[in-house]
């Protein structure tokens, strides 16, 4: 479906345009970082929905010294279709220098 622009950046039918997929990435964590009040490290997946966005961010929960102790976690998160945060999960918590196998 094509944008109507002067329908407000509305998809023909009166739907609103889904965000493109860099301003959903930086809604993802910029929401879920003002929410925690962590620091986002990275989204480390960003699919498109029926319904919007769903990601994966990852976020330093716990800053330690040296930071390979820092506490990291990664959140599963759900953004609408304007990039509007609806929910998110913990799914993990792991030190920053722990790898998956």
């Amino acid at each position: 479906m094509a944008k109507d622009e002067e329908n407000g950046g509305k998809e023909s039918g009166g739907a609103p345009a889904r965000v493109g997929i860099s301003e959903a990435m930086r809604k993802a964590a910029g929401q879920l970082s003002e929410l925690l009040g962590c620091e986002p490290s990275s989204v480390s997946s960003l699919k498109a929905t029926d319904d919007g966005w769903t990601a994966d961010v990852e976020v330093v929960e716990i800053e330690k010294v040296p930071d390979t102790t820092s506490v990291m976690a990664s959140y599963h998160v759900s953004l609408g279709k304007q990039g509007e945060l609806l929910g998110y999960e913990r799914t993990r918590r792991y030190t920053r220098v722990q790898v998956d196998r």
